[in-house]
């Protein structure tokens, strides 16, 4: 018998309201493939609703700062 898997989404609104940070940073990590399993539906992005966010990697931890 077919087993079948029900996946649920997000929008990148959806993403950013939950991660706290806009919705064009989202659509961006987005673009750049930084979130596992998203992928394109048109012209909009649809993000597995258990995505963790990603790290931020455009800001530098220095030595004396704690991650």
């Amino acid at each position: 018998m077919n087993e079948v898997i029900k996946m649920e989404y997000m929008t990148p609104s959806q993403a950013a309201e939950k991660w706290n940070i806009s919705q064009r940073r989202v659509q961006i990590l987005c673009a750049q493939n930084r979130i596992e399993g998203v992928f394109k539906l048109g012209e909009n992005w649809a993000i597995p609703a258990n995505t963790e966010k990603p790290k931020d990697m455009r800001r530098k931890v220095e030595a004396n700062e704690t991650a």
